[in-house]
Parts: C-alpha cells; structure tokens; sequence
C-alpha cells in the first residue's frame, strides 16, 4: 500500500521548488492532491506533468498573502473532494531585510506570506477535520534560519519563527481531535527560487550551487525530492502519533561548535 493512497492533500505553494516536489512525491504514493500558487503557469504545467502520469491533480489559484485566498483554497478542495485529509504550507517569501532597513511594508509582507497566510489555511483545514471528527495531519515548511539566521534574514525569521510557535500551538491544541501537526526546519536547499534570489540579492553566478555546496558537510545542498520523501512521510500513518515536532532537517547542529 503507498503512503498516501485515497488520501485528498492541498499543498500551499505548490508549483515550483520543494512544494512541486512534495506534490509530485504525494502523487506517486497515491495521493489525490491540489497545488495552490498566485501564477497560473507552473501550476497548471505541474498539474498537466502529474495527470499525465496517472495521477489525480489539481491547480487552486490562490496567494496565500491573502487570508481570504489562504481560507478559499482549502474550501475549494473540500467542495471538490468532500473533504481535506492533508495540508502542506510551503509558500515562502525571502526578500531580503536587516533590522535596520526592513520597512513595514516588507515586514508586513513576509507576515503575511510567512506566517498569516499559513495560519488561515490551518484553520480552515482543521475546521473540516474536526467537523468531520477525522484525523487529518499538516507540514509546514520552516526554516533552520528561524534558529536565528543572517542579519540579512531580519523579516523572514520573525515570521517563520512565527510560524514554528504556531505550529506546535496548534498541534497541542488539536492533539484530542487526532489532527497532527509537524514542522520541518529546512537548510539550504538547490531551488529555482533559490536561484533566483542568489543572483538578484547576491550577485551570484552560474556557479554558485557548485561553490556553495563545496562549503557544506555534506557537500551537498539540500534536495527537494529529499525534503519531499520527508514530508509524505510525517503526512502518512506511517509517522505514527508524531505531532508538535519542529525538525531540522538540515546538515548543521544548533548549537554545535567547532
């Protein structure tokens, strides 16, 4: 049996980088699963790859910015399936910003991305879970800056940092209506938007993901479809009562000092 058969999953920006792989992973394990995201493009490019492949897929236009939007999405799949068994936040916003020069126009942006939009989508999600009185299990994708992070990160980890304390808020809180709740701290890990964001903020080159995975343990920076097996494990029975856990799943050690 896979993981996920007959399992309905909405995963919040869906269409690119590590929300399009834990879409595609949901999928091959048996999933039926929505993607959510604010450009029609991908999604509808990812949508059509995974139906082409036997699967059951949808695309939710929807920016996860806008609470209503956040809200609306699940509501459009439970309407579509009659129900939501699984959420994944994995919209994320890094614009740059210290302390010193971050606005509240993009404070207030990275709340909302980062950390209300998630907020309203759980909510909506564990509506439809405790009305129905079924368990159900949500990820939300961290980041192992909301340990601390660069200066540079000022924002970004005020509202995933946020999003962390949320998360095992509302995990305590729906423990005793069997909806488990987990949250994965990820590291440095090779995506589009990765990409993007080194060469418009850092002026990065072609090279770039070569020279920085030089600089880590492993050698390597993270993979999407690592972080996607991950998730879809924590989504499925097979993670057992795990809830309220904030993982780091990344290749450096809080706290470890050389």
């Amino acid at each position: 049996m896979a993981l996920l058969d007959d399992k309905v999953v909405l995963v919040n920006g869906g269409s690119q980088g590590v929300g399009a792989a834990i879409a595609r992973a949901a999928v091959r394990e048996g999933a039926a699963v929505a993607v959510s995201g604010r450009r029609p493009e991908p999604g509808e490019a990812l949508v059509a790859e995974l139906t082409a492949a036997g699967g059951t897929a949808t695309y939710v236009r929807a920016d996860l910015a806008d609470a209503g939007q956040a809200k609306a999405a699940v509501a459009r799949v439970v309407e579509a399936h009659g129900r939501i068994d699984c959420l994944v936040n994995s919209a994320g916003l890094t614009a740059r910003g210290t302390l010193l020069d971050t606005t509240p126009e993009l404070f207030d942006q990275h709340v909302a991305v980062n950390l209300r939009g998630p907020f309203f989508a759980m909510q909506a999600a564990v509506a439809d879970m405790v009305a129905r009185g079924a368990p159900g299990t949500i990820v939300n994708i961290i980041t192992s800056s909301a340990h601390g992070g660069q200066p540079f990160l000022a924002p970004y980890v005020a509202a995933k940092a946020g999003l962390a304390g949320l998360t095992r808020n509302a995990a305590h809180a729906h423990r005793w209506d069997r909806v488990r709740i987990n949250g994965l701290n990820i590291g440095w890990t090779a995506t589009e938007g990765e990409d993007a964001t080194q060469r418009a903020f850092h002026g990065a080159g072609d090279d770039w993901r070569e020279r920085a995975a030089a600089a880590l343990p492993m050698g390597t920076l993270g993979r999407p479809d690592e972080i996607a097996d991950f998730v879809v494990f924590l989504l499925s029975d097979r993670s057992g009562v795990v809830t309220g856990s904030v993982i780091d799943w990344d290749q450096n050690v809080l706290g470890g000092l050389d």
